[in-house]
């Protein structure tokens, strides 16, 4: 056809635009045009110093010393952390240190346990 997206109920190729919507004529499913750029976009991902994938909920060791800005605190080398959860933009883990609190890290400072 012309390079609409198939019917993602039945799988039909004869699909057509209808304003906003694509439209199937041989099941009647209708679904918008926002669903299927969602669907394309490419999900990010994250890898620790070693390569490993990263995913929210991971456990990861701090590899080298991290001063944290504003404060005389350091975060050690082995510095366990539980449960991370990951974001977009440069310091790319949020997480919950103990004895520290709440802080983003980059995933180059970190491995995957």
């Amino acid at each position: 056809m012309s390079g609409l997206p198939p019917c993602p109920q039945c799988g039909s190729v004869y699909t057509y635009e209808d304003g906003e919507m694509f439209v199937c004529p041989e099941c009647a499913h209708e679904w918008s045009k926002s669903a299927v750029v969602d669907e394309n976009e490419q999900k990010r991902v994250v890898h620790d110093a070693n390569g490993n994938v990263l995913n929210d909920g991971d456990t990861v060791t701090v590899i080298k010393d991290l001063k944290i800005k504003g404060s005389s605190s350091v975060v050690k080398v082995g510095t366990k952390v539980k449960n991370i959860r990951l974001v977009d933009g440069d310091h790319d883990i949020d997480c919950k240190i103990d004895g520290v609190g709440a802080m983003s890290l980059k995933s180059e400072f970190v491995k995957k346990i």
